[in-house]
């Protein structure tokens, strides 16, 4: 089991600079403590996200951190040209020397779409077809190709990833669709909400990976060469009274910042952002499994549980979030390392 961790970099009610300095100082807390992987997510006008460019931001953490892999979970493809995607890919590889995890996604909001002028309901297409220039791109010299949203002819590629044939794909899902595309493609995959979405999600994967027969790109970390993941928003005290305390406002704000784009354009209904149901509290959260609190023994023993219930070798660990301060997360993350990770390592 490899634990690795998810970050929106949501807004947090203090200064974007002091923001950005806190995340970059959890990052390098996170490389010391021997964390796998830094995912980051892209979202554009929305207090959700305060990395909508995450190549920049991921620029700084590389630079900041030893061995610690990252990445964009996802990479929006339709809001991309696929040539300046290959080159940011391409530095990004060689900035991190050779650390990168290349995340790619559709984008699951429509608003968030419109306002790049994209329509939603057209975004899969084009996403697939960006998917295919990019993927030509990374493996050669000279980028020839046509498709329906993309041609190039002769384009030179001067720049190319460290890793051959390049860095690792993986695909976030909170759809049966998506998910049997990336397995069908030997993709690496993470899927979230509450554990019997998640598990659907999941099950669909690999079910395209077995058909596929295996990963495109095999990690010798995970077993059977794929990782297969869950998301989960991890809170970690010496009490279950302290992890509430700092988590459930935390929880609630990004909550809201989920459905802020939903409520700014008056779209009525369940707390749940576009096809992902979503609890309204931090209660209803714990109790769907998409939150785990409390104390060391009571987070691993709820992760194991979970684990053996979805069948996953990789755990998507979401333990900085808006109203946190660092200090919070800092201790929830030396308890999480310290008394909660030794455990995983045996499952």
């Amino acid at each position: 089991m490899q634990v690795g961790i998810f970050d929106h970099v949501e807004h947090g009610q203090r200064p974007l600079a002091t923001l950005f300095d806190e995340r970059i100082a959890f990052a390098k807390a996170a490389d010391a403590a021997g964390i796998y992987c830094l995912h980051v997510a892209e979202h554009h006008a929305t207090p959700l996200n305060m990395v909508p460019v995450p190549g920049v931001y991921l620029g700084a953490v590389a630079r900041e951190t030893k061995r610690l892999r990252l990445g964009p979970l996802v990479y929006l493809l339709p809001l991309y040209s696929p040539l300046r995607l290959i080159e940011e890919i391409s530095i990004l590889d060689h900035l991190s020397h050779g650390r990168l995890e290349v995340g790619i996604g559709r984008g699951v909001s429509p608003f968030e779409l419109k306002y790049h002028k994209i329509d939603h309901d057209e975004s899969r297409a084009i996403f697939i077809d960006a998917f295919e220039a990019i993927s030509a791109g990374l493996t050669t010299d000279t980028l020839n190709y046509s498709g329906k949203y993309y041609q190039f002819e002769d384009v030179p590629i001067a720049l190319r990833p460290l890793q051959t044939p390049h860095p690792a794909f993986w695909y976030g899902s909170s759809n049966t669709t998506g998910a049997t595309w990336a397995g069908e493609h030997g993709m690496h995959f993470v899927s979230l909400g509450p554990t019997p979405f998640a598990k659907t999600n999941i099950d669909a994967f690999k079910s395209a990976l077995a058909k596929r027969g295996g990963p495109a790109q095999p990690k010798a970390e995970f077993p059977g060469g794929t990782a297969i993941g869950v998301l989960r928003h991890i809170f970690v005290a010496e009490t279950d009274a302290e992890a509430k305390r700092f988590g459930k406002p935390a929880m609630e704000l990004h909550l809201a910042h989920l459905n802020w784009l939903r409520d700014k354009h008056g779209v009525s209904g369940p707390a749940a952002r576009i096809n992902v149901p979503r609890g309204a509290t931090f209660e209803d959260c714990v109790a769907d499994g998409s939150v785990i609190s409390g104390t060391p023994a009571r987070v691993c023993e709820e992760i194991e549980r979970q684990v053996r219930e979805l069948g996953v070798n990789y755990l998507l660990t979401y333990p900085f979030m808006s109203t946190m301060t660092l200090k919070e997360a800092l201790r929830s993350l030396e308890l999480f390392s310290t008394e909660v990770m030794p455990k995983l390592a045996r499952l």
